[in-house]
C-alpha cells in the first residue's frame, strides 16, 4: 500500500498517521523483545562524526558504523551473518547512546558497555582485544600491537584488522597510529580519526 493509500485508510492526517506508526513500531519492538525474537536491534545517533549506525545483540553491543560504510549494507551484513530478525530498537541502544554522548562531551573515558564480539575471530579478535587496552589519550603503533600480541612481522595484518573493527570508537582502532606518529587510515576517514586524537589530547 502505498503512503497516500495508507492516510487515507486510517482517515487521519499525516502527522496523525506518522504518530500512529510510531506507536505500532514501538509496540512491536516491546513484543518482539518480550517474546525473544528480537535478534538485533538497532538505531541510529547523530555525532560530531556524523551518523553512526549502532546496532546490538542480547549479548551486547554487536556493531558500530559510520555512515562511510553504509548503513544499509552494514544492515544486511548483519542479517547475513547474525540473524535475519533486526528491527530498529533504539530503546536496547540506550546505554550505548549515553556512554558515547559522554565521550563526545569529554566526561568520559572509558566505555562500559556489554560488547559482542561474534564479527571479529581468529588474528582479528586477538588485535580487538588488545585494542580495549590502550588508553584513553594514548597511542601505540601498528607494529607496537603487532609485538604485543606476538605477532611482530604481522604489521599489514594488524592494519587490515583495525580497518575491519566492527566496533569503532567503543574499541578504539582510533588509537592506533603509523611507527612516525602520523596517525594512517581509519574506518570513518582520516579526518574522523584526527578528530578522535584531538579530543582524546584535550
Amino acid at each position: 500500500m502505498k503512503l497516500e493509500n495508507l492516510f487515507d485508510a486510517l482517515g487521519g492526517s499525516e502527522a496523525d498517521t506518522a504518530d500512529a506508526l510510531a506507536r505500532l513500531h514501538r509496540r512491536l519492538e516491546r513484543d518482539a523483545e518480550r517474546a525473544d525474537l528480537l535478534d538485533v536491534g538497532y538505531r541510529t545517533l547523530d555525532t560530531p562524526l556524523g551518523s553512526l549506525l549502532l546496532a546490538a545483540t542480547p549479548a551486547g553491543l554487536v556493531r558500530v558504523a559510520y555512515a562511510s560504510e553504509g548503513h544499509d549494507a552494514v544492515l544486511a551484513s548483519l542479517a547475513e551473518k547474525v540473524s535475519p530478525r533486526i528491527l530498529r530498537a533504539p530503546a536496547r541502544l540506550d546505554a550505548a547512546v549515553r556512554e558515547i554522548d559522554e565521550y563526545f562531551t569529554g566526561s568520559r573515558t572509558q566505555f562500559g558497555l556489554p560488547l559482542d564480539l561474534r564479527l571479529a575471530d581468529g588474528f582479528r579478535r586477538q588485535v580487538i582485544e588488545h585494542l580495549s587496552e590502550i588508553g584513553y589519550g594514548h597511542r601505540e603503533s601498528y607494529a607496537a600491537v603487532a609485538a604485543a600480541i606476538g605477532h611482530p612481522r604481522a604489521v599489514r595484518a594488524v592494519g587490515s584488522a583495525c580497518a575491519r573493527n566492527p566496533l569503532p570508537l567503543v574499541i578504539p582502532c582510533h588509537r592506533v597510529v603509523r611507527t612516525d606518529g602520523s596517525i594512517g587510515q581509519y574506518v570513518g576517514g582520516a579526518d574522523a580519526k584526527q578528530t578522535l586524537l584531538t579530543l582524546e589530547a584535550a
